[in-house]
């Protein structure tokens, strides 16, 4: 049976988005010391890091050159960032810290809706980076899903723990994870099927632009978790992260 390059990619996406629900099961049932979350999440920031580097930079440089990757690279740094800034003034700043920084709904009314969305906003762009990735040679980067999938799985884990921390139910938080997973294969049948038809350029600055906005997420929200807590361990854990994963760029080209 053929299965369209589109709904490929909306598989790929929803399988990498379920690790936030993996992550966030282990965080809700097991007790996972600090450090080790911080450690964690350390690992799957490097992870995304290399990625970043030497599969969707180089892919975006490579399809549309310089000018359009670096126009899309800032300007999703500057969306990102933006965006950021609203929903970290309505109770979002924290949804990726495991401790009591998040608040709960008695402490700041709406903050949880701010933070679903701000989860939503950290997770799109890897989607859709998943489904441009098809487009270059009608296969998925595995290298993309993998990092993701890995980078996912502390994500989930550290937010969900600061969620329950702050009072979440069990429903709110499984139901903003599971709604994101499949989100996320929506946006990545999207970057799919949207983008077939456009110019390389523009599928360049789309993945730059996908780029910006998650290194922007990473340095915004996962680093800082890490390197509150892992403390001096935390660069020689992500350093192991981003070699895993420029390993796996290495050897799946």
């Amino acid at each position: 049976m053929h299965i369209s390059l589109s709904l490929q990619a909306g598989l790929w996406g929803l399988l990498a988005g379920g690790a936030l629900v993996i992550g966030a099961a282990f965080a809700w049932f097991v007790h996972v010391p600090q450090r080790l979350i911080a450690g964690i999440t350390a690992f799957g920031a490097g992870v995304l890091i290399s990625a970043l580097a030497f599969e969707l930079m180089d892919e975006a440089y490579q399809r549309g050159g310089f000018a359009s990757t670096a126009a899309g690279f800032l300007g999703g740094a500057i969306i990102y960032t933006a965006a950021n800034w609203v929903l970290a003034h309505h109770g979002a700043r924290h949804r990726k810290r495991s401790q009591g920084q998040q608040p709960s709904e008695q402490e700041d009314p709406g903050s949880g809706m701010a933070i679903a969305i701000g989860a939503l906003l950290d997770g799109i762009p890897e989607s859709i980076v998943i489904g441009l990735s098809l487009l270059a040679g009608g296969a998925v980067s595995f290298v993309a899903v993998i990092a993701i999938f890995l980078s996912n799985i502390p994500e989930g884990l550290s937010s969900a723990a600061g969620m329950k921390k702050a009072g979440r139910s069990a429903t709110y938080v499984f139901g903003v994870w599971t709604a994101i997973a499949v989100i996320s294969g929506v946006a990545a049948w999207a970057g799919c099927a949207i983008f077939s038809g456009f110019s390389a350029g523009i599928v360049a600055a789309t993945t730059a632009t996908a780029a910006g906005a998650i290194l922007s997420m990473l340095a915004d929200t996962m680093i800082p978790e890490a390197f509150e807590h892992a403390h001096d361990a935390a660069g020689l854990i992500t350093v192991a992260g981003f070699l895993a994963s420029f390993a796996l760029s290495k050897l799946g080209g």
